[in-house]
């Protein structure tokens, strides 16, 4: 007896999308999710009364018409959601060590170009050839647009181009070159190896609009959810997957840590295909496949400190700080312990509450794994992960310091308007979230060998798929159009993506 047509592993974004779409298609789905709240990156956390987000800090893609817009109409949340469009004159302010300027990033691309220009009057046809460029690339995707058909062909062209060499090529003019790159830490750009289509897929998004959503992005994951027990399906939170079973050439249940056998006909994966691989009992997968996906290279994880502000203190805005010290912004998750850190992003969450006033801070800086290696067989079972004992929270205490004494550089007086703080570590990514190493965006692309880090949404199993960030891109945008590109597998046609275009 089967207990659903459909079971999803993992309430990430992708498998919500998958869910919601699979249900309004009329099949009954389970989603089964290992933490007490949905959403993997959409998870949201409250200290001290903020909602602090733990991914979504703000999106693009969202006015009427693009992309990301389609998906939530086509899902019937986008009149639900709290959204608010950022300054159309300044999304990202972009600082560079030992350069007192702002350099601005607007939205729209004639926008983006004339603010540049304020700062770099020499480079208008650079900022043309760049933008066109990134224009370029992304109608070389076609599902990005909601083009059907030759998803292979048309991308094969852009694949093998390096971001960083591209944006060189574009300009001699190294500032701007730097300027160019400023917001790396939304993909974790890394010099001779992120491709270009990459760069563009994420920044296009947010040159065509950019938003961020009031007391946090939870509420996408909340309303999807909604949907799927409105369409017969069900989310099961707290209730972690231990094995996926194959019989007579396709899974026919899950295993779940009390025991317990869920049935289905079909299964989509939403975790990271490694730890996937590790829990798929089968000999029909085959070890190369196995070995090949296991030494993919995961990007970059980040230390996050949350603080939160006392009351009326610090005066909200409604951008975000990039900043990096000179000549580093490819370089810095290259970093030793005395120059750390080398980078760090800034963003202040919008609150319905006040309009005038920030109530909490979120900086994040990158961080790898091997330094919280020595607490890695310790898993977090509470809020405020106590139990890793004092030199954890000696560890936390002296990297928050750090990177408040840097932050403080740009914004003197800050610690005065504190109240509290919080920070997490790649270890917090890696239990909340639910990869190996807290990695930010899953597997690094490699424009070198773009074809490598491709996976398929499909399996050696029938009737077992992946979804997710790792499919094709991360960020919410990426992961939720994998969620169209593994209903478009598990349903054998195209027909999802006009639906979602014609929403």
């Amino acid at each position: 007896m089967k207990d659903f047509d459909i079971i999803i592993i993992g309430s990430g974004i992708g498998g919500l999308v998958c869910a919601d779409i699979l249900g309004k298609e009329g099949y009954k789905v389970g989603v089964i999710e290992k933490n007490k709240q949905i959403g993997g990156s959409l998870q949201t956390y409250v200290r001290d009364k903020v909602i602090f987000d733990s991914g979504v800090h703000y999106l693009g893609g969202l006015s009427k018409g693009q992309n990301l817009y389609q998906i939530f109409k086509y899902l019937g949340i986008m009149d639900r959601l709290k959204l608010k469009q950022m300054d159309l004159d300044v999304v990202d302010k972009i600082v560079i060590e030992n350069d007192e300027k702002e350099y601005i990033y607007a939205q729209g691309y004639d926008n983006f170009i004339a603010k540049l220009l304020v700062d770099f009057p020499e480079e208008e046809k650079a900022l043309n050839t760049y933008c066109n460029t990134i224009k370029e690339v992304c109608q070389k995707f076609p599902l990005y647009n909601f083009r059907t058909g030759s998803e292979g062909l048309e991308k094969a062209e852009v694949l093998g181009i390096d971001a960083k060499a591209f944006i060189d090529s574009v300009t001699s003019n190294k500032k701007l070159q730097e300027v160019l790159a400023g917001n790396n830490p939304l993909y974790a750009g890394q010099p001779g190896k992120t491709p270009l289509y990459v760069h563009a897929l994420i920044i296009n998004s947010y040159i065509e609009s950019s938003w961020k959503c009031v007391d946090g992005g939870s509420q996408i994951a909340k309303y999807i959810a909604r949907n799927i027990r409105e369409q017969g399906g069900d989310v099961l939170r707290d209730t972690e997957v231990k094995k996926i079973v194959e019989e007579e050439g396709k899974v026919t249940y899950v295993e779940l840590a009390n025991g317990k056998r869920l049935y289905a006909d079909n299964f989509i994966s939403n975790i990271h295909p490694v730890k996937t691989l590790e829990i798929t009992e089968t000999t029909m997968i085959k070890k190369a496949y196995r070995n090949r996906i296991t030494a993919l290279e995961n990007s970059v994880s980040s230390f996050t400190l949350n603080i939160v502000f006392k009351k009326d203190a610090f005066k909200y805005f409604s951008y975000n700080y990039y900043c990096c010290l000179e000549g580093s912004v490819w370089e810095a998750a290259n970093y030793t312990q005395e120059n750390w850190p080398k980078g760090f992003a800034i963003f202040l969450a919008p609150t319905s509450k006040s309009t005038e006033y920030a109530e909490g801070m979120t900086i994040l800086a990158y961080m790898t794994f091997d330094e919280v290696q020595q607490w890695a067989d310790t898993f977090n079972t509470v809020s405020d992960e106590k139990e890793r004992g004092e030199s954890y929270e000696a560890f936390k205490i002296r990297k928050a310091e750090v990177l408040l004494d840097a932050v403080e550089k740009k914004f003197p007086g800050l610690r005065n308007t504190i109240k509290s703080y919080y920070t997490a570590t790649p270890l917090s990514y890696r239990d909340y979230i639910g990869n190996d190493d807290g990695s930010l965006y899953g597997i690094v692309k490699d424009y070198k060998d773009p074809l490598k880090t491709f996976i398929s949404p499909r399996t050696k199993l029938p009737n077992l798929y992946f979804t997710g960030q790792n499919l094709n891109m991360h960020g919410v945008l990426g992961a939720a159009m994998s969620g169209l590109v593994t209903c478009s597998a598990l349903l054998g046609n195209d027909d999802i993506v006009e639906k979602v275009k014609n929403a």
